[in-house]
């Protein structure tokens, strides 16, 4: 070991590197890089190292930031086809469900107006039997009569009907 050369922990290359140390850590792991010496129970790397690992962080960062903005772009690009696909199926739907009302609109139309001829000629014919009003049925009603009334009393009779029987 030279004398002169100065050893560099992980902590110090990944402030030189402005990373964090696991992610010096883990470089240094996956590309097997061995240490120059230890110093208790710390690591301590070369010059050389030091500059390769802090070249590694700095390129692959320019070369992230590029890869993360193309893959934005392109991402975004997908995503705004989806929508467009979306959209257009969206405004199909709106224009369908358009013409329904309207068809819905003119059969109510054409069922008021086929109601209204209706009730028209059937007002003007002679009313049926059946269109009669019923005449009155005073089976269940009992009125102050001259037979049921007396001296400001009315005298009840048994009322008449169905189920007059069992009111008894």
């Amino acid at each position: 070991m030279n004398n002169n050369e100065r050893l560099y922990k992980i902590s110090e290359i990944a402030y030189i590197a402005k990373v964090n140390k696991t992610k010096v850590w883990r470089y240094i792991r996956d590309n097997n890089i061995s240490e120059r010496s230890m110093k208790g129970n710390a690591k301590l790397y070369s010059e050389h190292t030091k500059d390769v690992i802090i070249k590694a962080f700095s390129s692959e960062s320019v070369h992230l930031a590029t890869e993360t903005k193309a893959d934005t772009s392109r991402i975004l690009l997908e995503q705004i086809d989806i929508l467009k696909g979306e959209l257009e199926r969206k405004n199909d739907q709106l224009d369908k469900m358009q013409s329904l009302l309207d068809q819905q609109q003119q059969l109510n139309l054409s069922t008021n107006r086929q109601n209204e001829k209706l009730l028209d000629t059937t007002t003007n014919n002679t009313p049926s039997q059946d269109d009669r009003p019923l005449q009155k049925d005073d089976t269940d009603v009992l009125k102050p009569t001259e037979g049921n009334y007396y001296e400001g009393k009315e005298t009840k009779t048994p009322k008449k009907g169905l189920f007059g029987w069992l009111r008894r």
